[in-house]
């Protein structure tokens, strides 16, 4: 369960509405009502999805990731779109944004 002493606080679209309360029990609770386990690929995506935010106030397109990430998404299969969609399979850049804690961002595909 969430943490009761932060304000996890979802508007009507399912996005965190305080991305300054977002920590990793809120990232592993929401990917695991989705049925996805979290992996070291997905941490990655996570924190770039964050830090691009912090810096842009957006969500990075698909292409920034996979040019900003490369290889380091899984050293055996290189950072394509495909991969990444699914490693967010059945939500996307959708459920990657709420797993991030990005406050309704508007996915541009992942």
């Amino acid at each position: 369960m969430l943490n009761e002493g932060k304000d996890f606080a979802l508007n009507s679209k399912g996005y965190l509405i305080n991305f300054e309360a977002w920590d990793k029990d809120f990232a592993s609770n929401i990917a695991q009502e989705h049925g996805l386990e979290l992996t070291d690929c997905h941490w990655k995506i996570i924190h770039f999805l964050r830090d691009y935010y912090l810096e842009f106030g957006v969500s990075p397109d698909p292409r920034e990731i996979i040019k900003k990430l490369g290889k380091t998404i899984d050293h055996d299969e290189p950072c394509t779109k495909k991969r990444l969609e699914g490693l967010f399979a059945n939500g996307g850049c959708k459920l990657a944004c709420q797993i991030s804690g990005l406050p309704d961002c508007h996915c541009r595909g992942l």
